[in-house]
């Protein structure tokens, strides 16, 4: 079966050498062209170049004009990055829509060691110095073989026409600046510079590739993942003199924790249990022997739950209510009261110090805290217990203890369930 190939031609010189090493090569091709209008007469002038060569060698041809500068200024990102998210958008519905292998770029040698030197200014880890990957998904890159120098030189040879775009002799942009400032500099120290720094890249990727199976090992040795929370022995760390805080910024920063704040978890390990490290989603705390992350949840939410209601969200629980003659209870989170004994609206919200309720077979108050040290409640967990109010007074200490003044008994006429149940957002 025939593949299906789009290429990304923009019209420069490395779009048209890749067009006419397909055309060569025989391999049937389909071009995508996005004109992001941010040269003027001259974004214009590529598409009708652009269009030009297809229709010359009967090539299909998807265009599309984006309004990129808007874009970036509704989405508070620079113009670069603004180009880069609509063009790999709409590659992806090219994708879907015209059921394509592949795109291919014509992203080559010098256009990896630009990013590499880009991502090491800029602090990166491991990834961002393994270059630009030759596959992603469905986005190829058949030129990365290929220097600047070899594709000029290939296309002179050729007798290929392309367009100049005039904004890659600036030096506005942060790449122009390497590639104008800093790597003719580094070229003079080492004239075999693009071959030696992607020798470089390709041993570091293999090292990426064995780090990646460790990473794996490592997490199912020492991280358990549950719906509500992910906990990490403290143990897992003790091989590491120095690793241990990479590791753990690997595992957790796409919940929003950097990897100063790794670092600072690390060093705290050895301290009193109860530390509590806050992310932009989640939060940490040091247990005993455990690391606990969990979804934020504010201390003193709250949410009313009203009568007819059946389902309501606080934080990362879902309660669900109904009626009915269901007296089973083996559930901890599945709680059964008499409905006359409540009056609605109901309250749901954290529990706070200095909590009462009357548990379940006892006539006595107790307070909540005492209930969970009483079960052992670890610190990450009392955070994130919930109780149930009617009238002010706590009916249901969730997934613990139900209070003994709305039980039900043989006098109890209607009853209504709730159900608790936690999600890991």
């Amino acid at each position: 079966m025939e593949s299906r190939v789009l290429l990304a031609v923009s019209g420069g010189m490395d779009s048209m050498v890749m067009a006419h090493l397909f055309r060569e090569a025989g391999i049937p091709i389909r071009v995508a062209h996005g004109n992001f209008q941010l040269r003027g007469i001259e974004s214009d002038e590529d598409e009708v170049f652009v269009r030009s060569y297809c229709e010359k060698f009967k090539l299909p041809i998807f265009l599309r004009r984006f309004e990129t500068e808007k874009y970036a200024h509704e989405n508070g990102i620079s113009i670069q990055m603004a180009a880069r998210e609509l063009r790999y958008a709409w590659f992806d519905e090219l994708l879907e829509l015209e059921h394509f292998d592949r795109v291919a770029t014509a992203h080559h040698v010098n256009d990896s060691i630009e990013t590499v030197l880009l991502n090491w200014v800029n602090g990166s880890s491991l990834d961002g110095f393994t270059g630009i990957p030759v596959k992603n998904g469905k986005i190829v890159r058949p030129l990365l073989f290929a220097t600047r120098m070899e594709i000029e030189h290939y296309a002179q040879k050729s007798n290929i026409e392309w367009r100049e775009d005039a904004s890659n002799n600036t030096i506005d942009y942060q790449r122009n600046f390497i590639r104008h400032k800093i790597t003719p500099l580094l070229r003079e120290l080492n004239p075999s510079l693009e071959r030696t720094i992607q020798r470089g890249i390709d041993k570091l990727t293999a090292e990426k590739e064995l780090l990646n199976h460790g990473f794996k090992q490592w997490k199912h040795e020492f991280v358990n993942h549950f719906p509500e929370k992910m906990i990490i022995q403290k143990k897992a760390f003790d091989q590491y003199q120095h690793g241990g805080a990479f590791i753990l910024y690997r595992l957790i920063n796409h919940l929003g924790f950097n990897y100063d704040t790794c670092v600072s978890i690390l060093g705290s390990l050895q301290g009193q249990p109860g530390k509590r490290f806050i992310g932009a989603a989640h939060d940490l705390i040091i247990d005993r022997d455990e690391l606990v992350i969990f979804p934020k949840v504010d201390f003193w939410k709250k949410v009313d739950v009203k009568e007819g209601q059946h389902q309501v969200l606080l934080g990362s629980w879902n309660m669900e209510i109904a009626e009915g003659d269901d007296l089973i209870t083996s559930d901890k989170f599945r709680a059964v009261v008499d409905a006359g004994k409540i009056k609605f609206p109901l309250t749901w919200r954290q529990w706070q110090p200095g909590d009462v309720f009357y548990p379940l077979g006892m006539d006595h108050r107790k307070k909540v805290s005492d209930l969970l040290i009483d079960e052992k409640v670890s610190l990450a967990d009392k955070s994130r217990v919930t109780v149930l109010e009617s009238d002010g007074q706590i009916i249901w200490v969730v997934g613990y203890r139900l209070d003994n003044r709305c039980k039900v008994t043989p006098e109890t006429r209607k009853v209504i369930r709730f159900l608790v149940t936690p999600y890991f957002a």
